[in-house]
């Protein structure tokens, strides 16, 4: 069995030991190529000021290269009785390189290890979930002009109400991804900063560059102050966990119409046929499952924020355990947030819309609206030609025009698709990804 890095005489209980290292043997897994990168970074800082020679650097860099090609394949593996990954990393590097392997670790901590690779998979994260979101928001954009001039009821209170259309409703989609993404954007923000050097979160008395380190990883800017490096954790996790959870929201909510939609008392919209599932006795059900679980599953990404909160909330400055347990809640959050958004993309790109919905009279009344306006805008008082309305309604003399003539901005006849369009790639593009996948891709380069 692997010694740990920390271990010296005593050899800890075997139930302690499993108690204290939980998930994170497979949880880090998701973390190794990011360390891989941070300790290429750090090593070429370290170089720098003289504490690895030249060829110790080089040494070391070709290594981590092979490695990151193993987590690349698939082969990387965390082995029996190593405590994570960073443990791991060190102790291939010490096997093939012996000394220099060991040289490493200066000027570091685990805590600022673990510190940068959650930054780096969290950037990363969110540039997917980013890229997911702008692919959904096209297919409504695409759907929402499709049937811009296909009219169905809307609601309040579950009432009918007044006439909306198929281009309001997946545009209002469309644009609560927009607004979405500002979050993703903010969190973006906040995690793209470096806290390498940070060490045990008081710095270090090595002579460290972190600028370089900051450079080098394709970082905006460092967490300067070492002690708000390690502080930070946990607040970036819950933080990012808010724009996370405006997505699944987003999601949530539109499962919830589509589901109510498609149903028989509805019958507003149609799912794909080989997106529904069957019952075991009732031959004619198809039922909307992948919208179902995409609304439970993102009803519980809604939680995970306050999850975040209450493992950190009560907690001083300095490291503490407890921010261990934020892996098992924060890394799978985003692939499964990834594969919502990918599902809910697929079905929308599918939906068949009712195109002859208002044909049912029971939804004339909700143009008793358009009637009061007719008559207010030909001078009768607005409270006059709502009773009269009112009235023809109760007596059963209410005939409604069902030809909507709205102009005004972001109504029925007047869209904006391309004004919510504009905000969405205007906050997008201010997202500088390139910057961060030529870091990495140079500090890749043999």
């Amino acid at each position: 069995m692997a010694k740990k890095l920390w271990e010296k005489s005593t050899t800890v209980n075997p139930e302690i030991e499993r108690f204290t290292i939980g998930k994170d043997r497979e949880l880090d897994l998701l973390l190794a190529r990011y360390d891989i990168l941070g300790s290429i970074a750090h090593s070429t800082m370290l170089r720098s000021i003289g504490m690895l020679t030249t060829e110790e650097m080089e040494n070391l860099h070709n290594e981590l290269r092979s490695i990151y090609e193993e987590t690349e394949h698939g082969n990387f593996v965390i082995e029996e009785g190593v405590e994570d990954v960073h443990s791991q990393v060190e102790l291939m590097l010490t096997r093939k390189l012996g000394d220099t392997g060991k040289k490493i670790h200066s000027g570091r901590s685990r805590n600022d290890q673990v510190l940068v690779d959650l930054k780096l998979f969290t950037r990363n994260g969110l540039q997917e979930i980013c890229e997911g979101v702008m692919t959904l928001f096209g297919s409504l954009i695409e759907q929402s002009e499709k049937h811009k001039d296909v009219l169905m009821p809307g609601y309040t209170h579950l009432q009918v109400a007044m006439p909306s259309s198929f281009g309001l409703w997946f545009g209002a989609y469309a644009e609560s991804l927009a607004d979405d993404m500002l979050f993703l954007k903010a969190a973006y923000s906040m995690c793209n900063r470096n806290p390498l050097g940070s060490a045990a979160g008081y710095g270090s008395s090595f002579p460290l560059n972190r600028t370089m380190t900051t450079e080098l990883l394709g970082f905006d800017s460092m967490n300067y102050n070492v002690v708000y490096a390690q502080m930070g954790r946990g607040k970036c996790e819950r933080n990012v966990a808010y724009a996370l959870a405006s997505v699944a929201g987003t999601l949530a909510k539109l499962a919830f119409d589509a589901c109510m939609f498609n149903s028989q008392n509805f019958g507003f919209i149609k799912l794909p046929a080989q997106c529904t599932t069957g019952s075991s006795i009732m031959p004619h059900k198809k039922n909307p499952d992948v919208f179902e679980l995409l609304r439970a599953k993102c009803n519980r990404l809604q939680a995970l924020p306050t999850d975040i909160i209450l493992i950190m909330n009560n907690l001083p400055s300095g490291y503490f355990r407890d921010l261990q347990i934020i892996k098992e809640l924060f890394l799978p959050a985003f692939s499964e947030l990834k594969e919502c958004i990918g599902m809910a993309t697929y079905i929308v790109q599918r939906i068949e819309a009712n195109r002859d919905i208002l044909s049912d009279q029971r939804y004339d009344a909700m143009f008793s609206v358009e009637e009061v306006n007719r008559l207010a805008l030909e001078g009768m008082p607005f409270r006059d030609a709502y009773k009269k309305v009112g009235l023809d309604i109760e007596a059963g003399n209410f005939a409604p025009d069902k030809n909507i003539r709205h102009t005004h901005e972001g109504s029925i006849g007047n869209l904006c698709n391309e004004k919510i369009t504009e905000l969405m790639h205007e906050t997008f593009c201010s997202m500088d990804f390139e910057k961060a996948r030529s870091a990495e891709r140079a500090l890749l380069k043999r």
